[in-house]
């Protein structure tokens, strides 16, 4: 039997999302599962695995590594990039350069 494995990170903002709320929170999701297929049909992608769609949400790190841990998941940490912000002022852009 194959063991999956699972990526845990901070998921980003939406390019639709102005704010930072919904990406504090730590995911757990499957990385490895890539039994897809494409429908005669419809020319659909589809998954005969439901695994591929679950993505767990947690408050802390700790706690996404406890459950994965606790579950006997072979996992990855992806620890978020910092944002570095540049801090100007509004005047700064009708101020003449050189």
């Amino acid at each position: 039997m194959k063991k999956n494995k699972f990526l845990i990170y901070k998921p980003t903002k939406s390019a639709m999302q102005s704010g930072y709320n919904n990406s504090r929170k730590w995911c757990l999701s499957n990385n490895d599962i890539n039994e897809s297929f494409m429908s005669s049909k419809f020319c659909w992608n589809g998954s005969s695995n439901p695994e591929k769609q679950i993505k767990l949400f947690f408050d802390d790190l700790e706690s996404a590594i406890n459950f994965a841990k606790k579950n006997k998941y072979d996992y990855e940490v992806q620890m978020p990039n910092k944002r570095s912000l540049i801090k100007k002022s509004y005047a700064e852009n009708f101020l003449k350069k050189g």
